[in-house]
């Protein structure tokens, strides 16, 4: 036992002596600053408004269409003998344009007939009145007094006059039919179909196309009747927007009416505005707007004061954030005023300086603080700086 002793001692020695040092260091050590909690903040953007007055637009869309368009019809019977190489369909054709002839030798005969028993009845007339006064001198020297209409040949005269009426009439039919034998374009506009062709036979009432206007385009809006209050009047300008791959045309039209009546499909009321010239025939668009494009449309309205104009996001249940200079934030209520699928217009009272986020934020109290984007995380208050020898140190380590 004695032998063990001796040789444990010096281990047993050893083992004392680094317990008692190290708890001496441990006592006197300087104290290290202790590592604040990391945060995570949600960043959110921000934008500092300020209440003015706004010009409320309403938004909608619509096809653009011809104002007057009508369907080209045969009002006489024959075989088409000639078409003429504008009635092609996209073709832009003038007022009165000759477009199609159907066979006019039998009408052109029918004109002769009506001029030849017009110069008949014409004749007869003459002669009825000649015999009508030499009857008149007749019966002044049998009889005194006022002769009978029949020895006067009054009746025989009328009939006379009524069969010249009667060939007037057949010669104005026969000159109507021939000149309806020309097809032609009753205004300007460009050929939307044609529906016959050359040689085909032609019956009364018989479609040959149709024609678009291109002087004045119309394009129906729907709006709900909740924003029509928003509607800056009858005449309003529409400002039009039609998406040409990645470039965006623009043309300005004018409200002219609305129909009145709340559609029982959609439950809207449709406002029309016109665009003259849509085609630019006449140089007063920018560029053509064909018919059938599909157009967004921006309607000008009211002017209200006071208002900020912010994304629809950042307004949710009728509340806005407001992030103070803390970078803390305030769920603040609000007035909506008007809102659409990506605007909304809002009262409020802001002090200056105020900041409101502009991204939407779930689950969070008044008193949150957050990160701004852009701005660097405020130093903790708690953190210590760094004592003079630590900082020689790390120079020294530099």
């Amino acid at each position: 036992m004695g032998l063990w002793l001796r040789r444990l001692l010096p281990i047993l020695t050893i083992v004392i002596t680094i317990i008692v040092l190290s708890a001496v260091l441990a006592k006197f050590a300087p104290e290290q600053p202790k590592k604040q909690p990391q945060q995570n903040l949600p960043i959110v953007e921000v934008v500092e408004v300020t209440p003015q007055s706004h010009q409320l637009s309403l938004r909608s869309y619509g096809v653009v269409q011809p104002k007057r368009q009508t369907q080209l019809v045969a009002e006489v019977s024959g075989r088409l003998v000639s078409l003429a190489t504008d009635f092609e369909v996209g073709r832009f054709v003038k007022e009165g344009q000759l477009l199609a002839t159907i066979e006019q030798a039998d009408y052109r005969a029918d004109l002769t007939q009506a001029e030849a028993n017009l110069a008949q009845a014409q004749a007869q007339l003459q002669e009825e009145i000649a015999r009508g006064e030499v009857a008149k001198a007749e019966w002044r020297g049998v009889i005194e007094g006022i002769p009978p209409e029949l020895g006067l040949r009054k009746p025989q005269l009328a009939k006379e006059q009524a069969n010249v009426r009667s060939a007037e009439a057949t010669l104005a039919r026969a000159q109507r039919n021939l000149e309806r034998t020309e097809i032609r374009a009753p205004f300007a506009g460009i050929i939307a179909s044609r529906s016959v062709d050359l040689g085909q036979y032609i019956n009364v009432s018989n479609n040959l196309g149709q024609i678009n206007g291109t002087d004045i385009a119309q394009i129906r809006l729907p709006v709900a009747p909740a924003e029509m209050m928003f509607l800056g009047g009858n005449d309003a300008k529409v400002n039009l927007s039609y998406q040409v791959g990645a470039n965006t045309l623009t043309w300005q039209a004018q409200l002219v009416r609305s129909e009145g009546q709340i559609d029982a499909n959609n439950r809207m009321i449709y406002l029309v505005a016109e665009l003259s010239d849509p085609y630019n025939l006449k140089g007063l668009q920018n560029q053509a707007l064909p018919y059938g494009a599909f157009v967004n449309a921006a309607i000008d309205g009211i002017k209200v004061d006071n208002l900020v104009n912010l994304p629809r996001h950042a307004v949710r249940s009728q509340r806005i954030t407001v992030v103070k200079a803390d970078n803390t934030v305030e769920l603040r209520p609000v007035e909506v005023v008007r809102s659409d699928l990506e605007q909304i217009y809002i009262r409020t009272e802001l002090n200056p300086g105020e900041r409101l986020s502009l991204t939407a934020l779930n689950g969070v109290d008044n008193g949150r603080k957050v990160k701004v984007a852009g701005e660097a995380v405020p130093t903790s208050p708690d953190a210590k700086a760094p004592s003079s020898a630590a900082q020689l140190v790390s120079a020294g380590g530099q």
